[in-house]
């Protein structure tokens, strides 16, 4: 894919790097939304998958995010798993595929994916990516040539994505 097209000149891409068991990512959906919002087609909004070993059940979130993405759903299945972070700590990936059930997803395939490990490749590259770009906490924002870490605070991000993409879009046009 070419950066180069005319369609992604008028656009900007922010990669966040999230994990689904992880308040701070619940905390940063409302930033999204915003910015989302605010920039419609013009802001590319990519999910980017940094399960942290301390949050034991993120890695198999991160393979069942792929499967919703797979059935058309990623963004509803993102949001609907952090509204749940305290559920999906105490009851693991059944908690999963009871969120997939509720969207009206294919449950079983799911449960299947979790088992068989379709996803495993994905969640793994993102993970490597992450931290070769220096990725070291979630949610952290990749505009730009920028990184900007909202795991530690949130105050203020926005506003210096908004910057950024704003930057990105002028240049681009």
């Amino acid at each position: 894919m070419s950066d180069s097209s005319p369609a992604s000149a008028a656009t900007a891409v922010l990669d966040v790097w999230c994990e689904l068991q992880c308040p701070d990512c619940r905390t940063a959906l409302e930033d999204l939304r915003a910015l989302r919002a605010r920039y419609g087609d013009r802001l590319e909004v990519r999910l980017r998958h940094f399960p942290l070993e301390k949050h034991k059940h993120s890695f198999a979130a991160a393979q069942a995010t792929e499967e919703a993405a797979e059935q058309g759903r990623l963004w509803p299945y993102v949001e609907a798993v952090l509204a749940r972070v305290e559920e999906l700590d105490r009851g693991g990936e059944p908690v999963l595929v009871e969120v997939a059930r509720e969207l009206g997803l294919d449950a079983e395939e799911f449960d299947t994916a979790l088992i068989d490990g379709r996803h495993i490749l994905i969640v793994d590259a993102d993970q490597a990516e992450g931290k070769a770009i220096g990725v070291t906490g979630t949610p952290t924002y990749v505009v730009g040539d920028q990184r900007l870490d909202g795991g530690r605070s949130q105050e203020g991000l926005r506003e210096r994505v908004e910057e950024i993409v704003d930057r990105l879009l002028a240049e681009g046009a």
